[in-house]
């Protein structure tokens, strides 16, 4: 298929150029406008290969003219703009030199079923990103975000998820009435009560409780679970990082299911 002819931006005025900057840098920015920027070749092509169709294709003027394109030929517009100007766009150290933007999809409904992970208030887009990763290498297939958690589409947790994202299904900004539509057993950690993880017998199909950083997770969300683990830590540390303590629990669930 042949990319369609490309437009050329040239300005920080132009209009989509600003919508764009607003998309690759801020975190509530895909929520308002429907759709979400993927910059790189990692991103762009873990989308591509789960079948994202591209709504717009942007290119530094360097990679379009070595031939870099991505994404292109199934994108509907295609933007070429200077690289200073691109650079402008990133909101990357180093810019990937193209993009594209797809369109934001949240599930309308809650799998019951499905093994599960949620997010109580995270703020750090690293440890929900990194969450998301170890999600998807363990079997979990549905990720639901708590109002309050950082953006599960958000730029920074995109990059942090280094494409996990694709094989997800992502639910934002859910309440906590809503989680009555889980109908696995859910776990909970705590530092200091419950069976030890590693002698613990684990349901699967089951959703896991990970939440705030430096709270935990709520009192209520905790009344809910029908288990609390806790991570053996002999080296006398008071708590793991969330993102490493999800990584050892959804691991524990998954090693479970394996013979």
């Amino acid at each position: 298929m042949t990319p369609p002819s490309p437009q050329l931006i040239r300005s920080r005025d132009n209009a989509l150029f600003k919508d764009l900057r607003r998309l690759a840098q801020e975190g509530g920015a895909y929520r308002k406008q429907g759709r979400i920027w993927l910059e790189g070749d990692h991103l762009c092509r873990a989308a591509l290969v789960k079948g994202a169709l591209p709504q717009l294709g942007v290119f530094s003027e360097t990679s379009w003219n070595q031939g870099i394109r991505m994404g292109a030929d199934l994108a509907a517009q295609v933007v070429v703009m200077p690289d200073a100007l691109f650079a402008g766009l990133s909101g990357l150290e180093s810019p990937g030199g193209f993009g594209i933007v797809v369109p934001f999809y949240s599930p309308e409904t809650i799998q019951g079923q499905t093994p599960t992970v949620v997010l109580d208030r995270l703020q750090d887009a690293g440890n929900v990103g990194a969450i998301l990763r170890a999600a998807s290498a363990f079997g979990f297939h549905q990720v639901l975000a708590i109002k309050g958690t950082a953006g599960l589409w958000s730029p920074k947790v995109l990059r942090a998820g280094m494409g996990a994202h694709f094989s997800l299904e992502l639910v934002d900004g859910v309440a906590v009435e809503d989680l009555k539509s889980v109908a696995v057993p859910l776990v909970v950690t705590s530092s200091h009560r419950g069976e030890l993880l590693h002698k613990a017998r684990l349901p699967w199909p089951c959703a896991w409780f990970f939440g705030h950083e430096g709270r935990g997770v709520s009192d209520e969300l905790a009344a809910m679970a029908s288990a609390s683990v806790r991570i053996a830590q002999p080296g006398g540390e008071e708590s793991l990082n969330v993102a490493s303590a999800a990584a050892i629990c959804l691991h524990a669930s998954a090693a479970g299911q394996v013979t």
